[in-house]
């Protein structure tokens, strides 16, 4: 029998979970209506089975990642896939609103849905699905990693890498391609290849004096009678979004031509499925599929876009398999005649409260944190609002950056690179060392302080803008828009280069920036080797501290103009 104190226990347990009336929360009503079973559910095809993820960035367990609200296209690409978001993009693929895809797929409504859906990803979660669908199809499945595997954690920074080479290794990765991986230096690159279990597939790298081939290019495997050749493409700008130092003597590029010869030579060489693991961007890589013949699918990487659809562009289909160890994707093809006869495909959410963590990878994961575990968990301070960083423009967590920057290094305006990786954080939610350097983790941290001229602002916000908008995506070198602090300014993504950037002000003197004045301005990410600073997951964290608690609101201060 109960005592009062221990009815009173059990009363407060239940009161947690069930609502006034007896039921269940409507989270908990949320997570039910989903199983493990159903994420797996897949009308079977053909006989290869591809399995599929790209730039998961090191994230090791699961967290919040909300998918962009402004992803703009311009040109021949506008208003299609992957730039629209939100709403448009459940009309486009028929999610229905508030259901587990329109949590996983879209930005409407996330909190909401967050609340209901919980945290995905995790590895030992992607694990568990990986498994089933290898005992489904034991002699058909081949596993493939787009690139941007070991960055973008505090652990491995800690590690150079090597977490995510033990996890990859343990998840029966089949070949890999890369980007972010080159960020720590030619040496540790090649220390972690040798350590892997599979290839390394980068045939667009070549050496800057003999112009050889750096890694291999292609692998040839065989699933369900079906000889495939796997051709890698690493990201085509490393040296120019990233430092040059680090990567001195390999030069990189979309090199269409190589791309041309090497699907040639496996179709010589009597490959009846050709596959390109790339890390172009989806973009690139639909216009390198419209002038590549002979490619049967790309799996494209870096710039996080999930598409709940295959995109066939003449004859290639196209996968984009989002980011941070969201999505598993699972392409079924039928082959006959070297050529696609019938495929299926499905973009499965990683959802971490509805799939049992697989307990061998569990256990791995455990073992990697475990000496991290102490300082990673330490709370920072609390956040009030939505922080996020995805999409074309300033995310919330960015402005965090940039108001951290301003105040710890005393400048008028600061610059906060527009990476596309790190989680978002929910209102109420604990802000963590390890949530800072998800956002920060990378191998040239140091947060300069200088004086710009105004002139000098427009022209890095003039050529970031072509980056990212110039018409040819082939001129697209990755990423999204800097993210400023401290400025306003309007934009205009259909103008050329030069025309983009107009009504550029100081939020702190209300005055229009004056091309000639000097204007002290705090960043970080420099890919000069010369900076100076204190490293930017330092500074954010004591910026964090002092705050406790933190309120960004939406970004009003930028302007998008034409249409």
């Amino acid at each position: 029998m109960l005592d009062r104190r221990q009815f009173l226990q059990v009363a407060a347990a239940t009161a947690a979970i069930t609502g006034v009336s007896g039921g269940l929360l409507p989270g908990a009503l949320a997570r039910q209506s989903i199983t493990q079973k159903d994420l797996l559910k897949f009308d079977s095809v053909g006989q290869v089975t591809l399995l599929n993820f790209t730039d998961c960035h090191a994230q090791l367990v699961p967290l919040y990642f909300r998918e962009p609200s402004i992803n703009i296209g311009v040109g021949d690409v506008y208003g299609l896939p992957p730039h629209l978001t939100g709403k448009e993009l459940l009309k486009k693929f028929g999610l229905k609103g508030g259901s587990p895809e329109a949590y996983a797929f879209s930005s409407h409504d996330f909190v909401n849905l967050a609340k209901d859906y919980g945290r995905i990803g995790g590895m030992d979660r992607m694990a568990t699905l990986v498994k089933a669908i290898r005992a489904e199809r034991p002699n058909n499945t081949l596993l493939l990693d787009g690139g941007d595997t070991w960055q973008g954690s505090y652990t491995s920074l800690k590690t150079s890498g090597e977490d995510m080479v033990e996890v990859m290794n343990a998840l029966g990765v089949e070949a890999m391609t890369a980007h972010w991986e080159f960020t720590y230096g030619t040496e540790r690159v090649k220390e972690l290849i040798k350590k892997l279990k599979f290839p390394f597939l980068a045939g667009n790298v070549r050496d800057t004096e003999w112009e050889e081939e750096i890694f291999e290019s292609t692998k040839t495997f065989e699933r369900g009678g079906v000889k495939i050749a796997v051709i890698g493409q690493a990201f085509p700008y490393t040296p120019v979004a990233n430092p040059r130092y680090m990567i001195p003597k390999w030069s990189f590029g979309i090199r269409e031509k190589l791309v041309r010869e090497r699907v040639k030579a496996a179709r010589d060489g009597g490959a009846e499925l050709v596959v390109l693991l790339s890390h172009n961007g989806f973009d690139v890589d639909r216009k390198l599929a419209s002038r590549v013949n002979g490619i049967d699918v790309i799996l494209t990487g870096h710039t996080h876009d999930a598409i709940p659809a295959a995109i066939k562009v003449n004859k290639t289909l196209l996968v984009a398999s989002g980011s941070h160890g969201k999505f598993l994707a699972r392409l079924d093809l039928d082959i006959k005649g070297k050529r696609v006869v019938d495929y299926r495909f499905k973009l499965i959410p990683v959802l971490s409260d509805t799939i049992a963590p697989d307990p061998e990878m569990a256990a791995l994961i455990k073992k990697i944190r475990a000496p991290h575990e102490k300082e990673i968990r330490r709370v920072l301070g609390r956040t009030n609002s939505l922080l996020y960083r995805r999409g074309s423009f300033n995310g919330t967590f960015d402005d965090l950056i940039c108001n951290a920057l301003m105040q710890e290094r005393d400048a008028e305006i600061s610059l906060s690179p527009g990476f596309r990786w790190g989680g978002s954080l929910i209102p109420g939610q604990d802000i963590t060392v390890e949530d800072v350097y998800n956002q920060t983790a990378i191998t040239y941290p140091k947060a300069y302080r200088s004086e710009f001229t105004g002139q000098f602002l427009r022209e890095i916000l003039e050529d970031v803008a072509d980056n990212l908008f110039n018409i040819d995506p082939y001129y697209q070198q990755g990423g999204d828009m800097v993210r400023v602090g401290g400025m306003g300014y309007a934009i205009n993504p259909k103008k050329p280069i030069g025309q983009r950037i107009s009504g550029m002000v100081s939020l702190k003197t209300g005055k229009p920036i004056d091309p000639k004045k000097t204007y002290v301005v705090s960043g970080w990410a420099s890919v000069n080797e010369a900076t100076e600073g204190p490293p930017v997951y330092d500074l954010v964290s004591k910026y964090i501290e002092k705050k406790k608690s933190i309120d960004i609101p939406v970004n009003t201060n930028l302007r998008i103009i034409g249409g």
